[in-house]
């Protein structure tokens, strides 16, 4: 396959037979790397839940979510989620990232969470924004190392993948211009 442009934007509920498409493509595929969804999830009423909870949270201020597009179809290859923003002293987030089986190896998840780094820091302004990446997920490890991010420590079987508590290590990447 030859290597495309992407582009990234806020989801909407317009991408709700998208985001149906890529989630039914793609769940054995990360299934290992990402928390167990419900059945429900894999359908047209989970995806339209989703889109009302992420709509709730950018309303609230407590999240944003993004897809991740080819520029030459407009095809939905992945999702980057900025989530559990924090206000007041900590001005902080929390990134998580999925890509299309079928794309992977390319650059286009270091691509957008550069694209989405950038709206943390200067739109959002956030100061921190933090990851975590499986030890053994060495291709998470590689988009955030080559995104700027330097790794903290590692945290113990903090979450739940696929029905086993897994060790993350975890990353962050402080915003430059940040005042503090």
């Amino acid at each position: 396959m030859e290597k495309q442009g992407i582009y990234i934007r806020e989801l909407t509920v317009t991408d709700i037979d998208a985001l149906l498409s890529y989630e039914i493509k793609n769940r054995d595929f990360l299934k290992d790397t990402i928390p167990l969804k419900a059945d429900i999830y894999y359908t047209l009423a989970g995806q339209q839940q989703r889109l009302e909870n992420i709509l709730t949270c950018k309303m609230n201020d407590l999240g944003y979510s993004y897809g991740v597009f080819l520029k030459k179809d407009h095809t939905l290859i992945g999702t980057i989620d900025l989530f559990q923003v924090e206000r007041g002293p900590l001005q902080s987030a929390w990134l998580g990232y999925a890509l299309d089986k079928d794309y992977q190896g390319y650059g286009y998840t270091t691509q957008g969470v550069r694209e989405v780094i950038e709206i943390g820091f200067n739109d959002l302004q956030l100061h921190r924004i933090e990851a975590g990446a499986m030890p053994r997920n060495e291709a998470s490890i590689r988009v955030l190392e080559k995104t700027g991010f330097q790794k903290e420590g590692l945290s113990l079987k903090n979450v739940q993948i696929n029905g086993k508590w897994e060790d993350h290590y975890l990353f962050a990447i402080l915003n430059p211009n940040s005042n503090i």
